[in-house]
């Protein structure tokens, strides 16, 4: 019966240097990251953004990102421990049974905070480089969607965030955790969220509608929480308050930014209406 099923037993370490282990998780983050820093460098030049705001960017996008997923996880899905170890926040490292701290990476990413992150980042960067904030959200909401699968497909190749058990032809069997086949959740996310960016950056290029700003912004942050909302459905509890619980905490956090979507979609659409008739 398991040959109907994708085997996935990969490591998610690429090699380890005397207790240094390069993760493709982390490698993919940064690629991800990386390829959207290009993407973006065409959008700047066509909003006739400075060379310079666009090099320092990534910097920015990356603290950002990387601070406030960090700091989403340890206080949204496991405040209790980090109460106690407060040091493990904010450096690679992790207690071990026998007391002495260990490397570990980043072990506990939330994409919620990152998104919180990124956008306190982005409203400082703005200020900085006197650029309006919301060309700075729609700009890099065109290729927000890019990132996010990089960092899904990482997921996929740390074993993490899986599925709930299924019979489809396609299941997964995560040899690292189980060998029960299951929802390869963290690909349909990736695959979604590849798909929104084609769609965000096909209806950008193509100025498709003649929208006000917030547009771009909106309808990536509506579409990315909608896929995360429904995939979460079949999504193993990632903590064992979720147990019981209507709605997850990755759907609870969603939420807020379905109708931040909304709202801003809204928003530009009206504003150039007014436009118009003014």
């Amino acid at each position: 019966m398991n040959l109907l099923y994708v085997n996935w037993d990969v490591s998610p370490e690429i090699f380890n240097i005397s207790g240094f282990p390069l993760k493709y998780y982390g490698m993919l983050f940064l690629a991800g990251l990386v390829l959207c820093y290009t993407i973006l460098k065409t959008i700047y030049k066509k909003e006739n953004l400075s060379q310079q705001a666009h090099e320092a960017l990534f910097s920015y996008a990356f603290i950002g990102i990387l601070v406030g997923a960090r700091l989403g996880h340890c206080l949204f899905y496991d405040f209790d421990y980090y109460s106690q170890h407060p040091i493990e926040i904010f450096l690679p490292i992790q207690q071990g049974a026998d007391g002495a701290y260990h490397f570990s990476g980043y072990a506990g990413l939330a994409s919620h905070g990152g998104g919180i992150g990124l956008i306190i980042m982005l409203l400082i960067y703005a200020r900085k480089f006197s650029i309006k904030f919301m060309t700075v959200l729609d700009v890099i909401a065109i290729a927000t969607p890019l990132a996010g699968a990089f960092i899904r497909l990482g997921n996929l190749m740390n074993s993490e965030i899986i599925g709930t058990p299924s019979d489809l032809p396609w299941a997964f069997i995560f040899r690292h955790v189980d060998n029960i086949p299951r929802h390869p959740a963290q690909l349909y996310e990736a695959i979604s969220y590849l798909i929104i960016f084609l769609l965000v950056y096909f209806i950008y290029k193509k100025n498709i509608f003649e929208i006000g700003k917030g547009f771009y912004f909106g309808i990536t942050t509506l579409l990315i929480f909608v896929v995360r909302f429904f995939v979460e459905f079949i999504k193993v509890d990632q903590v064992d308050f979720e147990q019981g619980m209507s709605l997850n905490m990755g759907q609870i956090l969603s939420i807020p930014f379905i109708f931040l979507g909304l709202f801003f979609i809204i928003k530009s659409i009206r504003e150039k209406k007014e436009i118009k008739v003014s």
